[in-house]
């Protein structure tokens, strides 16, 4: 989500030399991105079960303090191990059966050494007591922080959003994609008169003897760290519910009392026919146990679990505009769409790396083309995501470095949606495309994965040789170029612009009106053409996201 700005303006006036001269740039990586980035033995020796986070913030300070409980299991014998928190960000002390342990600090990671060896198999648990001011985002949600405002009445509007930059920036935890917490606690005090909404379900409500007001939220599904959210301020709230695969999932919604007039009928008009749709499309809604809400933010928006941040202003589009250009996208609003399609990929289905980012964003992408043919018909999404094309900027691979924390190209949106959509074209049954889909959030269901395990499920399930459009659309900046020429009947083709051994399948005009598949690869080939079929009216199938080149 956090790119979606830099999307929506920059990309769209890119000059050829900016490209060029951005894929020149070498990124270069610090010890302190390894540290964040990998998953070292001091990271994978133990195996997260539960956090309870217990903090408590001082708006007026701007200031957080509390706790952090670790519940995990050794996965091997060891005596020490990494958790993350921001070097801004204080750590008290760290609690081990009522002893406190010596740690030592390295950029944003915490190094903890235990008093004697912890067994592999056992379960154990410390907790972390911090303290500090966190960063607070300038442009959130894109920089990621603390987001310290009002609302129109000059209330306190809290909130924060740390995709890419990672939860450690404001609590302390295993900072890594890779390990998801299969329960939490998330216990958050806020001044009396104000509420905060967090993930999971509402447990209990405590009036403190300091003036703070301490909500307790249970998650009771695994949950990645740069989910959890907080949302303080003063609220309306209401319900519904939505009769849904696995039975009557709530649904709960949560705007600023000053906007709940309008947020009604706005958030009524899609959240019902979004939950359909992709439930239709992926399966049923991967956290039933901790519902549905809907929350607005000050900030655009983010997909946080089961507490999906919404801040589009209550209007259609992406703040009112259409980012296809085709019209179909003024009739929903992108961030409801876009950021509850997260809860299939990116929370249910998670990149154990961020390098692998266009898991999430490819399929959520793609998730607002199936919610319009849900809608408005198959010919309003195809025209939707073929118009997203005009985004793309083909700067970087949209996969990025691995073990440093590092995202690739903001093209995993809208070049991976259309990478999608052409591998919808070769599988050419919308059922058995569905069945993937579903099958997807099946097989993967509350688990983290590698593209390599998605790549393989897509090829095995489609029967499909896909590997090199997987490596043609993740791994380069390269367009597939369809060169032909025609000469009188004769049709004679190649690609050109490709990976080694690129042959994929595409389809074009060899007869009037008529799409039909041709398998070109590196090397010419030549195929007959029906009268009718000339230089002029030759074209490939716009589905699929190509170039094509005449040879005169």
């Amino acid at each position: 989500m956090k790119k979606i700005i830099y999307l929506c303006l920059s990309l769209l006036s890119f000059s050829q030399l900016s490209k060029a001269q951005l894929l020149k740039a070498k990124p270069t990586f610090s010890r302190a991105d390894t540290l964040r980035g990998t998953l070292s033995p001091l990271r994978s020796c133990y195996d997260i079960n539960y956090y309870h986070l217990d903090v408590k913030v001082d708006i007026d300070h701007k200031f957080i303090s509390g706790s952090n409980e670790f519940q995990f299991t050794a996965t091997q014998n060891f005596n020490k191990l990494q958790f993350d928190l921001f070097a801004n960000l204080k750590v008290d002390k760290v609690v081990y059966k009522n002893e406190e342990l010596p740690f030592t600090r390295e950029f944003n990671a915490v190094f903890v050494t235990f008093p004697q060896t912890i067994k592999k198999g056992s379960k154990e648990s410390f907790t972390v007591f911090y303290s500090g001011n966190p960063i607070i985002a300038k442009t959130p949600p894109w920089d990621g922080g603390f987001i310290f405002s009002k609302d129109k009445s000059g209330n306190p509007w809290v909130s924060m959003a740390c995709q890419g930059l990672g939860a450690s920036s404001w609590w302390p935890t295993k900072d890594h994609q890779s390990d998801e917490v299969d329960s939490m606690m998330i216990s958050i005090s806020v001044p009396k008169g104000l509420q905060d909404v967090s993930n999971g379900r509402l447990r209990s409500i405590v009036e403190k003897p300091d003036g703070y007001t301490q909500y307790n939220w249970f998650v009771a599904n695994p949950i990645n760290n740069y989910n959890v959210a907080l949302y303080i301020g003063k609220y309306a709230h209401w319900t519904d519910d939505f009769p849904g695969e696995k039975g009557k999932l709530s649904i709960d919604y949560w705007s600023l009392k000053e906007d709940s007039t309008k947020a009604r009928p706005h958030w009524d008009a899609d959240v019902k026919p979004m939950l359909k749709s992709f439930e239709h499309w992926f399966g049923p809604y991967p956290f039933y146990e901790d519902g549905y809400k809907l929350v607005q933010a000050p900030h655009l928006g983010m997909e946080h679990q089961s507490a999906v941040a919404y801040g589009n202003q209550f209007k259609k589009g992406y703040l009112g505009r259409d980012l296809s250009g085709s019209g179909y996208g003024l009739n929903f609003d992108f961030i409801t769409i876009h950021e509850s399609g997260h809860e299939w990929f990116g929370n249910n289905i998670t990149a154990k790396d961020i390098a692998d980012m266009w898991i999430h964003e490819s399929f959520t992408n793609y998730s607002e083309a199936l919610f319009t043919e849900s809608t408005q018909g198959k010919e309003a999404s195809t025209a939707y995501v073929i118009g997203i094309r005009k985004a793309i900027a083909n700067d970087i691979p949209i996969i990025g470095t691995y073990g440093v924390n590092q995202e690739g190209s903001g093209d995993m949106y809208y070049k991976g949606a259309n990478m999608v959509h052409t591998i919808r074209q070769l599988i050419n049954d919308d059922e058995k495309f569905r069945g993937i889909l579903r099958g997807m959030n099946k097989t993967f269901y509350h688990k983290t994965v590698t593209t390599e395990e998605i790549e393989k499920y897509i090829a095995r399930q489609s029967g499909l040789k896909l590997n090199k459009i997987f490596d043609q659309y993740l791994r380069t900046t390269m367009v597939p170029v369809l060169e032909y020429k025609i000469e009188g009947n004769k049709l004679t083709y190649r690609w050109s612009d490709t990976v080694k051994g690129f042959d994929m399948p595409v389809k074009v005009t060899l007869k009037p009106g008529e799409f039909s598949l041709i398998y070109p690869t590196e090397k010419w080939k030549t195929t007959m053409l029906k009268d009718g079929i000339t230089q002029a009216n030759f074209q490939a199938d716009p589905n699929f996201y190509i170039k094509t080149k005449n040879i005169l």
